[in-house]
């Protein structure tokens, strides 16, 4: 997109650009989303910005009507393998939060100055810089859906120091935290202990439509026992399931119906509040809430085959993962396997939430139990570093990895590399003529696979 373009899409608050891009206007000092309600700016006095973290460093401040670090996250960085996406992932999941730059760097494989030099370069933000614009996003959760001290707020949000988290506050929305707080209205109360254990209740943005039935209807035939459930009636489902997290464990909730907006609601439990930005992203990611519907949806429908499947289910998704590691696994042994292996292996929850009583087991126990070969082999590389699938792992690299163990198949390193990498471009099964539905082989993947479970479960 050019200037043009972008102003447009702001003249015409055009949602399906809000997290694409973000405009700033010079005379009021503020910088929105493109669908904001407020009053066109003037083009001469608007300027715009690849990210929230960049106008922020142009020293502008949110907007109080459109709220624009609510915004869905870019679908380019799901879509891109270069070192850019890659880094955008990781901050997402938090690296930088807790491992620092160099951290971030280490795991990209460049040094800290190439790293902040092309995020510089291309977002107009570095890492710290971005890391902090979401931790100050994730402070306005707590502020506004907990009663939680703002000493631990700011703290639980990542920041270095109470001093560092009001000033921060202070600049990107022009209001203390005490009167962020007071704005949501909420009448937050009931102590620390009661607002943890019902969770922090979250509006999870998406854009574009969203085929929420096809999707909850894959997470409840892929469901394992003791980590995942998914209860009620199609239509107003909801689904649950257990979170490993970087701190401690969590317990994520998914309600099937969304009235009122683009968005999921959802409510999350922690054991420590500092995983809330982690977690909220590998949800984001298991959803697929970042996608692009519109570009996809307009490429597929110019196939011939796909175009009354994509008509059938617009907003169809391509689910990724909620713990990378786990998905690999589930993917070579299957769904009794893994319920199996979360029997006699996982850990058990502390405090367990209904049917929520475990967590999948990790790699290394893995590696030491398990009998199938193949499963051994997996668990160990991922034990040992030599199989990497976080957030901003090289796409290539990993499937190289995999292809190379025992008993590992490349329709099942492929099935891997959609579920655990988030890969939008994959086809699995080697489908002929697949090669026209570049850059979204996956999502045509999934329209098929819904396509075919309907028509079974219609002659059943």
């Amino acid at each position: 997109m050019d200037d043009r373009t972008r102003y447009e899409a702001v003249s015409s608050r055009d949602a399906r650009f809000d997290g694409a891009f973000f405009f700033a206007v010079v005379t009021t000092g503020i910088y929105c989303r493109p669908s904001c309600p407020a009053v066109t700016p003037k083009r001469a006095n608007v300027r715009f910005y690849p990210t929230a973290a960049a106008a922020q460093a142009g020293g502008f401040r949110a907007c109080r009507r459109c709220r624009p670090d609510a915004v869905p996250g870019s679908a380019e960085w799901d879509v891109r393998a270069d070192v850019v996406g890659r880094a955008m992932r990781l901050i997402g999941d938090g690296v930088v939060d807790r491992e620092g730059v160099p951290g971030l760097a280490g795991r990209l494989g460049y040094s800290a100055r190439q790293v902040q030099r092309q995020l510089t370069a291309e977002l107009g933000a570095g890492p710290v810089a971005l890391a902090r614009a979401q931790r100050s996003h994730t402070a306005r959760v707590l502020l506004q859906t907990t009663p939680l001290p703002v000493t631990e707020i700011a703290f639980a949000a990542g920041f270095a120091s109470v001093r560092q988290f009001n000033d921060t506050i202070r600049q990107i929305y022009a209001r203390t935290p005490s009167a962020l707080r007071a704005e949501a209205g909420t009448g937050l109360g009931g102590g620390r202990r009661e607002g943890l254990r019902a969770g922090i209740p979250l509006r999870l943005a998406h854009r574009g439509p969203y085929a929420t039935g096809a999707l909850f209807d894959l997470l409840a035939a892929e469901a394992v026992a003791r980590i995942e459930e998914v209860a009620g009636t199609p239509g107003s489902r909801t689904y649950r399931r257990t979170l490993r997290l970087p701190y401690g464990s969590g317990l994520a909730s998914l309600d099937e119906a969304s009235p009122g907006g683009p968005w999921l609601e959802a409510r999350i439990q922690l054991t420590d509040l500092r995983d809330l930005t982690t977690a909220v992203q590998r949800v984001r990611r298991l959803f697929d809430l970042d996608a692009d519907p519109y570009a996809v949806d307009e490429a597929l429908a110019a196939d011939r085959r796909l175009a009354p499947l994509v008509a059938a289910r617009p907003g169809l998704r391509s689910p990724g993962a909620a713990d990378p590691e786990e998905a690999a696994v589930r993917t070579l042994v299957g769904r009794a396997a893994a319920g199996e292996l979360v029997e006699r292996h996982g850990k058990a929850l502390d405090v367990p939430c209904g049917g929520l009583t475990h967590l999948f087991p990790e790699p290394d126990v893995l590696a030491g139990s398990a009998e199938d070969p193949a499963l051994r082999a997996l668990a160990t590389a991922l034990a040992d570093g030599r199989l990497r699938l976080d957030a901003g792992a090289d796409r290539d690299e990993a499937e190289e990895t995999l292809l190379a163990l025992p008993g590992m198949d490349r329709p099942t390193a492929a099935l891997i590399r959609i579920r655990a990498l988030g890969d939008p471009d994959v086809d699995p099964y080697g489908t002929p003529g697949a090669e026209r539905w570049r850059p979204w082989r996956s999502y045509a993947v999934r329209h098929l696979e819904t396509a075919g479970a309907a028509e079974a479960a219609a002659l059943s």
